[in-house]
């Protein structure tokens, strides 16, 4: 079963509409995933733009507001719902989206206290499993797979319901890895790609709208 950190970045760059809705269900057909937990969005966090944060504003009545965050009043599942923060880093205000566990009150805060020592880190600020995390947003559902959901007797048992990505094999040519194996040097050959893209998408700090 693949571990959840406390708080993590699920996406390098600025969502677009899209891509934040995608990312409300991103954990619809992982297997096994309870979807009534919420347990695993828990902690989840990534940057959106101005516009998404007064749209969602807009879409439902908070179940709370005060400056700089407000939460939706329709949870995800369990004790989890979206909480929306506006934060100003570095001079520049700054919109995400993160789920929080309300059955600990204070964790809307300490997700805003983890956003904000992540954005104000070293330049390569991410770990590990943030990394892991935008690599696999980024692959390409033909390149990416669930360990177990196709041919079973190819993976330890163990290993059933675990996300997979193809990478190079040498030999062996293209392969299927477990995401959570992934090397130091094939996480970092993955980089810049995913950081290129975030570009293309317009993933500056300043909103266009």
């Amino acid at each position: 079963m693949t571990s959840f950190p406390p708080f993590r970045k699920v996406l390098d760059g600025v969502a677009t509409r899209e891509q934040m809705f995608q990312l409300f269900n991103r954990h619809k057909d992982t297997a096994g995933v309870d979807p009534l937990s919420g347990t695993a969005y828990a902690g989840e966090w990534f940057q959106i733009t101005a516009s998404e944060y007064h749209f969602m504003l807009d879409l439902l009545p908070p179940l709370f507001q005060r400056t700089g965050m407000f939460g939706i009043s329709e949870f995800k599942a369990g004790n989890v719902t979206s909480v929306f923060f506006a934060i100003r880093i570095r001079g520049r205000e700054r919109w995400y989206h993160g789920f929080c566990d309300l059955s600990d009150r204070q964790s809307p805060d300490k997700m805003r206290a983890a956003i904000i020592a992540h954005e104000t880190g070293a330049t390569d600020s991410m770990t590990r499993e943030e990394k892991l995390e935008a690599i696999w947003n980024a692959t390409h559902p033909d390149f990416k797979g669930i360990a177990g959901e196709i041919n079973p007797d190819a993976w330890p048992v163990e290993h059933h319901g675990k996300r997979a990505v193809l990478v190079d094999g040498g030999r062996h040519g293209t392969i299927l890895k477990l995401l959570e194996d992934l090397s130091a040097d094939e996480i970092d050959s993955r980089m810049p790609a995913i950081r290129a893209q975030a570009k293309k998408r317009g993933g500056n700090d300043a909103d266009p709208s």
